[in-house]
């Protein structure tokens, strides 16, 4: 089986002005052939996120024709923008909204779902997606929208804020992408008003940025994000964040717009393999956006010098969103009209500087988590995840079923480059079910085609083994096809182990369940609002690589080391000198310096291809 939603790479998608008229152009057949009497151009099976989305379709219209001049469309604008106007705009308060501040304010909202009190929790987004459809329609308006709808459309755009900003509490699902975007919606609406009544509102905008989400980033790996939805980063939702910053910052010019994007790419491109794979986050794991991601990806790789067009979106959303009979649905509309305005072109090769989190070269990579365990190896087009024993996740040694890979103190790392090979030594005090401090000492060292893993650590009691990842996924042409098995060999004993029995919290590769939907099964709310990210940290057992410590090592120490990728001879050796552990392989010698590290206590590592 196949990975749902990760599908080719976003910087595959063609997006010359030439691409762009033919979405637009279809689109435009679409949208006049849907076109309702009353005026509606959304998608008849439309239920949830519906509030907006006829206005977004109006908006692309507006852009194509302003492109285009298609004498079609001027009617077909004025007609469904008079529809949202006099069927979709609310002022009644919606019965069992949580969220407001004033009752009976009178002031416009977006609904969610159109029912009265049917889904109500969602007003609050869908509003600020008919914020920005309507400032969209409000850039594309010249020689296309009549004076009168216009200044109605102003009018209904700053109630839209108001009622975001005053009537009701500020991001009240503690979504990032949301609030960024409220952001936006207000810097766009400021540049439509007369200067008196635009500065207050400029003002709001950037006041709540830096007061409500800028003040409240959460850290990761060393990176302070918006938070989504209480947690950190997720994975759909992340990109589209990045989407809302450089938007921010392209109508703003304010600089915390750019810094901040320039922070969450840099740690998007730490987190992202070079296939493009990732998982993980606090609504979703495994659902990745498409187009939604172009604009914040494309923008924010050029200002860092990275290929982060290589994430994997959803390609049935390559250019706008579906409904599953594959016809146009206004929803985010915004992000197309964005992204084909912006002419900043893909950054397609990878960054030259090295990142703490990532190991990255040729075909290889290891996505490091905050405390520099390995989140995703991968290696001959396999992803592999960190394994679980005994509640316990990562890649480490076990001794008597206890996983040591989490830090007790520094965890210091020393990068090298030398002779076509990058290295990547990570240093650990961890203290194991003995209370005994021990150092693991785990040494990373790639070709861009293989990907060598060893680990050493002061000599461990029973019978110990490295927790060497769980194979996950591999890459099956614009794919990425599920898996239980990948290219390793270890220089002592390895096996493929799966866990018995069989449930929710026992993970077998094996098995057609995706990371996701075992996270969500085991996450204490429903699908997408339960966090998978904390399901998925109840796993007990998962399919693990096992590798028995490498035979004849002297002195007090274990020392364990695996290969991923390409098959091949495989007989490292081991000794202990004065100056540290040498590990020689059929591609390097290196030579990694004690625990104690150098005069600063930082790691030492010499290499030679």
């Amino acid at each position: 089986m196949h990975l749902p939603h990760q599908r080719g790479p976003l910087h595959d998608l063609p997006d010359t002005p030439e691409a762009y008229d033919a979405v637009l152009a279809d689109v435009t057949e679409q949208a006049l052939t849907r076109l309702t009497p009353e005026g509606s151009l959304e998608h008849p099976d439309c239920v949830d996120d519906i509030g907006d989305t006829s206005l977004g379709i109006t908006s692309l219209l507006a852009l194509a024709w302003q492109r285009t001049k298609d004498p079609r469309l001027p009617e077909a604008v004025h007609r469904s923008l008079a529809f949202h106007l006099r069927e979709r705009v609310y002022v009644d308060d919606n019965p069992g909204y949580p969220n407001l501040r004033v009752r009976n304010s009178g002031l416009p909202y977006a609904r969610y779902t159109l029912a009265a009190g049917a889904h109500p929790i969602g007003d609050w987004p869908s509003t600020v997606w008919a914020l920005l459809q309507a400032v969209n329609v409000l850039d594309l308006a010249d020689g296309l929208v009549d004076e009168d709808q216009r200044d109605e459309l102003v009018r209904v755009a700053q109630g839209y804020w108001r009622w975001l900003t005053g009537a009701t509490f500020f991001n009240p699902q503690e979504a990032g992408n949301q609030a960024i975007g409220c952001v936006v919606g207000g810097l766009m609406l400021a540049r439509h008003l007369p200067s008196a009544e635009a500065e207050p509102v400029r003002t709001r905008a950037l006041e709540l940025y830096a007061g409500k989400i800028r003040a409240h980033r959460v850290g990761d790996r060393g990176a302070l994000l918006p938070p989504e939805h209480g947690g950190a980063y997720d994975n759909n939702y992340g990109p589209i964040s990045l989407s809302f910053l450089a938007q921010a910052h392209r109508v703003s010019g304010e600089e915390m717009f750019a810094e901040d994007g320039d922070t969450l790419a840099r740690y998007i491109d730490a987190r992202l393999t070079n296939g493009g794979f990732d998982h993980g986050g606090p609504r979703y794991s495994e659902q990745h956006s498409a187009f939604e991601s172009v604009l914040g990806l494309r923008y924010f790789g050029a200002r860092i010098g990275s290929d982060l067009g290589r994430y994997r979106g959803d390609s049935r959303w390559a250019r706008h969103a579906v409904k599953p009979d594959g016809g146009v649905d206004g929803h985010f509309a915004w992000m197309l009209v964005w992204q084909i305005q912006d002419a900043t072109p893909w950054h397609r090769e990878p960054a030259a500087a090295t990142a703490r989190h990532q190991l990255r070269a040729g075909t290889v990579s290891v996505a490091f988590d905050s405390r520099m365990t390995p989140a995703v190896v991968e290696a001959g087009g396999t992803y592999y995840l960190p394994a679980a024993v005994n509640r316990q996740h990562g890649f480490g040694p076990v001794a008597d079923g206890f996983l040591l890979c989490r830090p007790m103190g520094e965890v210091r790392v020393r990068d090298v480059r030398a002779g076509g090979l990058a290295a990547k030594l990570v240093t650990k005090p961890v203290v194991g079910r003995d209370h005994v401090l021990r150092h693991v000492r785990s040494l990373y060292v790639t070709d861009g085609t293989r990907l060598w893993m060893t680990v050493a650590v002061e000599r461990l009691p029973g019978s110990p083994y490295l927790l060497a990842g769980m194979p996950y996924a591999a890459d099956d042409g614009d794919r990425v096809r599920r898996t239980a098995e990948g290219e390793v060999v270890s220089a002592g004993e390895l096996r493929l182990t799966h866990p018995e029995p069989a449930g929710a919290d026992h993970f077998d590769a094996r098995s057609r369940t995706t990371q996701e939907l075992a996270a969500f099964a085991l996450a204490a709310d429903p699908r997408g609002y339960g966090d998978p990210d904390e399901g998925w940290r109840h796993l007990v057992a998962s399919t693990a690589l096992e590798a028995e410590p490498a035979p004849g090592v002297p002195g007090d120490l274990h020392v364990f080391a695996v290969r991923y990728g390409p098959a091949g001879p495989f007989s490292p050796e081991f000794d202990v000198g004065t100056r540290g552990l040498a590990v020689r392989t059929e591609a390097f010698t290196a030579v990694i310096g004690g625990p104690a590290g150098d005069e600063r206590g930082e790691p030492t590592l010499t290499l030679r291809g």
